[in-house]
C-alpha cells in the first residue's frame, strides 16, 4: 500500500491505495466518484478521461504509483454543480450530446483542457483535439460534440449567455423543437448512474460474479472440476448447470412450423456442449471481482473438440454435422412471390439485366459501456434483475422457464443504460444473474462484462451473401427482380427466422418493382450468435439492392440517380411485400437532392488529382416502424394530488431519448388543460410499475408506445373535461369519484405478417425514408478510402424532437461509415478492442454532415411522426460503395471496403 495526498477538485485527500491499481478505480470504487465512467480499460474510448495537472489523461490505464504526490485532478464533479453548470455542460445538454450519456464526462473534461488552453479554437482544432486524447463516440456521429465545443468558447469569450443556449418554451409547446431531454443534467454532471456505478452502490455482502467461458468455437463437454476454484479465497459458490432450477434454456420465440428447430437451443450455462467461443460454461460467485476472477481462472473444463464451422459456407457443407443435433444447420427458410414468374422476363431481348452478389459482414455493436447488472430479491420476494435491458417484458419471456422461477416471482428492471444498438434485444447477463442469485441462496449479486467479454460473448449483425439480379427495359423501368440469400445467424435460433424475412421485406425496396422472385435461408454456425442491429436486417438487402441499381444504370448507359428516380415509390406502386407505401415522399426527395449531387458531382471532379480520387454516390433506405403485422403498446396516466401528471410506461432507453419522447408526446396531449413540461413526471422500465410496451427496437416505440402515451394522457383529458370546456382539479374529481389513473393502449391493427411461402403481406403501418449522397476519397498510394462530405434526405413524419432526430441521423451515418469501411468481427484474435474491431474516430467520420427533413406527416404516427433511430442505416454503406467505384472504378461488393480490397478490385479490372 501507499499513502497519496492529492488535490482532487480543489480540495486536499490523503489515500491509502494500492499502487497496481488504476487511477479510475480509485476515483470510482475508493472516493465513489463514478462521474469518471470506465469502457474499455486499454486507454482506446475516452470514457474515463479526467484532468491532471492541467492534461488529460486516460485514468483507466494510469496506475496509481504513476500518479504524482499532489497532483491536482479535476473530475467531471469538480467542474460545475446542477446550479453553476460549465459552459461546456450547458452546451453538451442544449445540443444533445448526452444521448446515452457515458462518454459525455470525460469528452466535457477533454474539451475544458482544450478551451483552457484556447479559447479561439477552429472546428479543425477540435476535432484534432479529440483525435489525439482518443475522445470515441458511438451515438452522435461527433458533429453534435464539435458543435457544442464551438458554443461553449462562445460563451467562454462572453459573447452570448450560457443561458441562451438552452431552448425555452414558447406559448407551452416543446413538440417539433429543440427541447433538451430530461436525463440531460445528470448525465452531464456525471450523476447518470450506469449499471457499473449501481454495482458500486449495492449494500455490504453483496457477492460479484465472473464467468468461466469457453475459449473454443465448438465442443462437447465432458466434465467441469470447479473443486480447486472452491476452495479458493472469498469464494461462496462456483454455479454450474446443476445449480439451475429450470430448463437452463433461453427461449428464442421462434415461429411454428416454419422454424425446423423448437427455439430451446441456447444454454444459460452449458451442460452438454459449447456452441460459440465465449459460451458461460460457470459462474464463480465471489466476494471481490478479483477473487471472482481469480477462482474462474481455476475451474476446469475437460472437452472434446469438434469442427467449428465459422461461416455459412462451412455449416452448410455437405459433411457439417448438425451443431444442433436434430436441427438442419439450414433451419427457416423464406421465400418471395410477387407477380409474374421473372424468368421469361430477364430472357427477353430487350430486357438490360445487371445481376451482383454481396456480404454485409458481422457488425459489432461496439458501446462504450459494457454488460453490467446486478440481481437481488427484493421487498415483495421477488427476484429482481437490473440490466441493460431493452425488451423488459419479452426478456421476461425468454429467461423466466430457464431460471425456474413463477412469472409473477421475476421483476426485470433497465438500468440507465449506456447505449446498445440493438444488441440488447436479446438477453444476455439477465439469466445469468438470476440464476446466480438464486443458487447463492437470494444474495445480492452483480456481474460486470469487460470490453473483450462484451465484444466476444454479446450478438452482432447476423452477416449474410445475398444475390440480386435485376430486370429493365432499355427506357430504364424495371421490371423483374430475383434474389437468393443466406444468413449465418450463428449457433442460436432467437430471432434468426425474423431476420431472414427482413431481407425478402427490404432487397429492392424503394423502387416499384411488379415482378420478384426469391428465397433465403438461415444458417447455424459457431460464430458469434445474430443479435438485433439497428436497422436490423435491411443493411444486408440495400448493399445488394443498391449496388445492383448502379450496375444495371451503368449498363443502360444512363446516371444511377435518373434511374433510381425514374422508378422509386409513386401512386400505384407496392412495395416488395405487396403493400401500398402509406406515403409517396421519394419524389419530393429527390427533387431537393438532385441540385446537391450536380454540385457534389462537379465538386469531386475538381477536387479529384491522380493521387487522391473524389467521388459521389447514391443509394436509397426504407425501414419500418414496428415488429411485423398487429403491433401495440401500452401506457398509463396519472393524475396526482399536487396537480401534477405521472406517465408510466416501460419504453426503454440505450440512449434514443425515450424520456424526451415520452414526455414531448404526453405534453402535447396535456399542455391544453395548462400542464407545463416541468409538472410531468415519468415512471418508466420496471415491471415493478410500468406496463408491457414492447420492446425498443425495430423503431416501434415512438409509433407505439409514443401513441399509447398519447392516448393514456387523452383518457384523461377526457375525464377531467367539464361540460363548459374547462378542467376538473384533483379534489373535483376525487370529489365526484371520477378516476386518476388510465391505461391506454394502441394497436397497429390494421398490419398482417408477412407470408413464410411469398413475403407478401402488410407488415408495417409507418415507414422511414432516406436517399444517402456521400462524398469519398480514395487515397491510390494507400487505396484507402475516406468519406468527406456526407448528405442525407430523411423522411420521417413530423419531427418528435429536432436535436433528438439530428443526433440520430449523425449517429446512424457514422455507424454506416464504419459497417462500409473499417467495422469487423470475424477474426477471434484480432477482433477483440473497440480498435481492433474498427470503431470510428472522430477523424473518420465527416464534419460536413448535411441532414434535409422532407417532412410528410403520417396518418398512424401520434401527431404525424414516424420513427427515426433506423432509416438513417439502412443503406449509408452502398452509397459508399458506389462512391469508392465512382471515384476511382474499385468495384467492391463485401464491407468492410478494406484498402487490400480496393486494391484487389483495381487489380481484378485490369
Amino acid at each position: 500500500m501507499q499513502k497519496k495526498i492529492l488535490k482532487i477538485n480543489g480540495v486536499a485527500r490523503t489515500l491509502i491505495v494500492d499502487p497496481d491499481r488504476s487511477l479510475a478505480e480509485v476515483l470510482r470504487e475508493q472516493l465513489m466518484m463514478t462521474g469518471c465512467k470506465v469502457g474499455c480499460k486499454q486507454a482506446q474510448c475516452g470514457a474515463c478521461s479526467i484532468i491532471m495537472d492541467g492534461r488529460v489523461v486516460l485514468s483507466c490505464v494510469l496506475k496509481m504509483k504513476k500518479v504524482p504526490d499532489e497532483a491536482c485532478i479535476t473530475t467531471i464533479e469538480g467542474i460545475g454543480t446542477p446550479e453553476n453548470l460549465h459552459p461546456l455542460q450547458v452546451a453538451w445538454m442544449a445540443y444533445g450530446c448526452a444521448q446515452c450519456g457515458f462518454c459525455s464526462p470525460g469528452f466535457i473534461l477533454s474539451a475544458k483542457v482544450l478551451l483552457d488552453e484556447n479559447t479561439n479554437p477552429t472546428r479543425e482544432d477540435v476535432r484534432a483535439w479529440f483525435q489525439k486524447h482518443k475522445n470515441a463516440c458511438r451515438c452522435t456521429g461527433y458533429k453534435p460534440l464539435v458543435d457544442a465545443v464551438m458554443a461553449a468558447a462562445q460563451v467562454i469569450r462572453g459573447e452570448i449567455r450560457k443561458e441562451d443556449l438552452i431552448y425555452k418554451p414558447v406559448g407551452n409547446k416543446i413538440y417539433g423543437t429543440t427541447y433538451i431531454r430530461p436525463s440531460a443534467l445528470q448525465k452531464v454532471t456525471g450523476t447518470w448512474d450506469f449499471g457499473a456505478d449501481v454495482a458500486l452502490q449495492m449494500p455490504e455482502g453483496t457477492l460479484r460474479l465472473a464467468l468461466v467461458q469457453a475459449e473454443v468455437s465448438h465442443a462437447n463437454i465432458k466434465g467441469i472440476d470447479t473443486s480447486a476454484a472452491e476452495k479458493m479465497p472469498g469464494v461462496y459458490k462456483v454455479v454450474t448447470h446443476k445449480d439451475v432450477k429450470g430448463k437452463n434454456r433461453i427461449t428464442g420465440l421462434i415461429t411454428f412450423p416454419t422454424n425446423k428447430g423448437d427455439g430451446w437451443d441456447r444454454p444459460i450455462l452449458c451442460d452438454e456442449k459449447i456452441f460459440q467461443f465465449g459460451d458461460a460454461i460457470a459462474i464463480v460467485a465471489a466476494d471481490t471481482e478479483e477473487h471472482a476472477r481469480a477462482a474462474a481462472k481455476a475451474v476446469k473444463v475437460d472437452l472434446e473438440i469438434l469442427p467449428a464451422y465459422m461461416s455459412g459456407w462451412a455449416a452448410m457443407a455437405q459433411d457439417a454435422i448438425e451443431i444442433h443435433p436434430g436441427t438442419p444447420n439450414i433451419y427457416f427458410e423464406q421465400g418471395v412471390v410477387k407477380g409474374e414468374e421473372t424468368k421469361p422476363i430477364m430472357d427477353r431481348a430487350d430486357v438490360v439485366t445487371a445481376e451482383v452478389e454481396t456480404y454485409c459482414s458481422r457488425q459489432p455493436h461496439l458501446p462504450l459501456e459494457t454488460d453490467c447488472g446486478s440481481a437481488y430479491m427484493d421487498e415483495e420476494g421477488r427476484l429482481t434483475i437490473h440490466s441493460k435491458s431493452i425488451a423488459l417484458h419479452l426478456h421476461h419471456a425468454m429467461i423466466v422457464a430457464g431460471i425456474g422461477i413463477e412469472p409473477e416471482k421475476l421483476r426485470l428492471v433497465a438500468n440507465p443504460t449506456g447505449a446498445t444498438f440493438g444488441y440488447k434485444f436479446s438477453p444476455t447477463n439477465e439469466a445469468l444473474l438470476g440464476v446466480a442469485c438464486l443458487a447463492c441462496d437470494g444474495k445480492p449479486v452483480s456481474l460486470i462484462f469487460n470490453m473483450f467479454q462484451q465484444i466476444t460473448y454479446t450478438g452482432k449483425r447476423s452477416p449474410a451473401l445475398v444475390k440480386t439480379k435485376l430486370a429493365a427495359d432499355k427506357t430504364g423501368k424495371l421490371l423483374a427482380m430475383e434474389t437468393a440469400w443466406w444468413l449465418d445467424h450463428g449457433p442460436y435460433s432467437e430471432f434468426g427466422d425474423l431476420n431472414t424475412v427482413r431481407q425478402g421485406q427490404f432487397t429492392g425496396a424503394g423502387y416499384n418493382i411488379p415482378n420478384i422472385r426469391g428465397k433465403g435461408q438461415t444458417v447455424c454456425t459457431n460464430h458469434a450468435w445474430g443479435s438485433a442491429f439497428r436497422a436490423y436486417g435491411s443493411p444486408k438487402a440495400f448493399l445488394s439492392s443498391e449496388i445492383c441499381i448502379d450496375e444495371l444504370a451503368e449498363k443502360l448507359g444512363m446516371d444511377p440517380f435518373d434511374l433510381r428516380y425514374k422508378n422509386i415509390y409513386r401512386p400505384g406502386s407496392t412495395t416488395p411485400t405487396g403493400q401500398v407505401p402509406e406515403v409517396f415522399c421519394f419524389e419530393e426527395m429527390f427533387d431537393k437532392l438532385r441540385p446537391l449531387y450536380e454540385e457534389a458531382k462537379q465538386r469531386c471532379k475538381e477536387l479529384s488529382t491522380p493521387e487522391k480520387k473524389r467521388g459521389v454516390g447514391l443509394a436509397l433506405g426504407v425501414y419500418g416502424c414496428g415488429l411485423d403485422g398487429p403491433d401495440g403498446s401500452h401506457a398509463w396516466s396519472e393524475l396526482n394530488e399536487d396537480g401534477t401528471v405521472t406517465i408510466g410506461n416501460s419504453w426503454q432507453d440505450h440512449g434514443q431519448g425515450a424520456d424526451l419522447a415520452t414526455l414531448t408526446h404526453a405534453h402535447e396531449t396535456l399542455r391544453q388543460i395548462g400542464i407545463t413540461p416541468d409538472q410531468i413526471k415519468l415512471v418508466m422500465n420496471d415491471m415493478a410499475f410500468t406496463p408491457a410496451s414492447g420492446p425498443s427496437g425495430g423503431s416501434r416505440q415512438n409509433v407505439m408506445t409514443g401513441n399509447a402515451t398519447r392516448v393514456a394522457a387523452e383518457m384523461l383529458v377526457n375525464a377531467m373535461k367539464k361540460s363548459d370546456g374547462t378542467f376538473r382539479t384533483y379534489a373535483e374529481m376525487v370529489a365526484e369519484n371520477i378516476p386518476l389513473h388510465y391505461d391506454g393502449s394502441w394497436a397497429a391493427s390494421m398490419c398482417t405478417d408477412c407470408s413464410p411461402e411469398t413475403c407478401q403481406g402488410n407488415p408495417f403501418c409507418i415507414y422511414m425514408y432516406a436517399v444517402f449522397m456521400p462524398e469519398v476519397e480514395v487515397d491510390m498510394k494507400t487505396f484507402k478510402a475516406k468519406v468527406v462530405r456526407f448528405t442525407t434526405v430523411n423522411d420521417i413524419g413530423t419531427l418528435t424532437n429536432k436535436t433528438t432526430c439530428d443526433g440520430q441521423i449523425y449517429g446512424a451515418l457514422a455507424q454506416g461509415i464504419g459497417l462500409a469501411l473499417t467495422e469487423d468481427f470475424d477474426d477471434l484474435k484480432k477482433h477483440t478492442s473497440l480498435a481492433g474491431c474498427g470503431l470510428p474516430m472522430i477523424d473518420d467520420v465527416p464534419d460536413e454532415m448535411e441532414l434535409i427533413y422532407n417532412i410528410t406527416p403520417r396518418e398512424n404516427g401520434p401527431y404525424g411522426s414516424a420513427g427515426v433511430g433506423e432509416g438513417p442505416l439502412t443503406a449509408p454503406h452502398p452509397a459508399i460503395l458506389n462512391a469508392i467505384y465512382n471515384a476511382c472504378g474499385a468495384r467492391v461488393y463485401s464491407v468492410p471496403a478494406l484498402p487490400e480490397k480496393i486494391k484487389a478490385a483495381l487489380a481484378a479490372k485490369k
